[in-house]
């Protein structure tokens, strides 16, 4: 894998020196911003930026706007750092867009390895496409068409059809998916599915029936009774 560059934004200095200098061990580019402006004009600047660590609470401008500057232009992985837990929190970062959520403190080894698991997913080039009931997946191209128009989907909502695709007929548990798609022991309320699942169907159109719910297991992708 090519040298990645990381651009890490947090108002403490302490904060984005811990993670550039354990960054850098691991053999990755780091630049910084201490501010949400600078992180969106850095982005912006930078084309080579191939993921960025974004903390929510910054001054000038919070994390949540910088996301969705961001995610209007680029689907550039994003992990997002916050010292607040609360769920409304959590999801609001899904929603938008964020590839992990990470609560302060955490362990530099454990945002390394998201940062890989995230990499490794998107490196795996397959040239494969899927095609269920109208619904058309590119994976090279990170496209979803829905009877030849295109749909936006953010890159959770990409993961999560695209293993429903893979998996149709199949009745998937919310743990199977949390493992699948979130590709680590999730501790967070399985809602966060829920309402992944949600604005899916919502973005399928007519199609998003094709998503079933197995109530009190999980969902299912099923075209004509299968």
């Amino acid at each position: 894998m090519d040298t990645v560059k990381v651009l890490v934004v947090d108002d403490e200095a302490r904060m984005r020196k811990l993670v550039k200098d354990f960054l850098t061990v691991k053999g990755y580019r780091v630049i910084e911003a201490e501010d949400g402006e600078k992180a969106v004009d850095l982005f912006f600047q930078d084309k080579e930026i191939g993921l960025v660590i974004l903390d929510v609470m910054m001054p000038k401008m919070d994390g949540w706007e910088v996301c969705r500057i961001i995610r209007q232009y680029s689907k550039t992985p994003i992990i997002m750092l916050t010292a607040r837990s609360e769920e409304r929190d959590e999801l609001l970062g899904f929603e938008l867009g964020v590839d992990e959520y990470i609560s302060k403190p955490f362990s530099p080894k454990i945002l390394v390895a998201r940062i890989e698991a995230i990499l490794r997913r998107r490196a795996a080039v397959t040239g494969e496409t899927l095609e269920v009931n109208g619904i058309h997946i590119d994976k090279d191209a990170h496209v979803v068409t829905v009877d030849g128009g295109q749909v936006d989907l953010s890159n959770k909502e990409f993961e999560l059809l695209t293993y429903f695709m893979e998996n149709q007929g199949i009745a998937l548990s919310r743990e199977k998916i949390l493992n699948h798609v979130w590709n680590y022991d999730y501790f967070g309320d399985a809602r966060t599915i829920d309402t992944h699942v949600k604005k899916l169907r919502s973005k399928l159109g007519d199609r998003g029936d094709c998503i079933k719910t197995i109530w009190g297991m999980g969902y299912k992708l099923e075209v004509n009774g299968k």
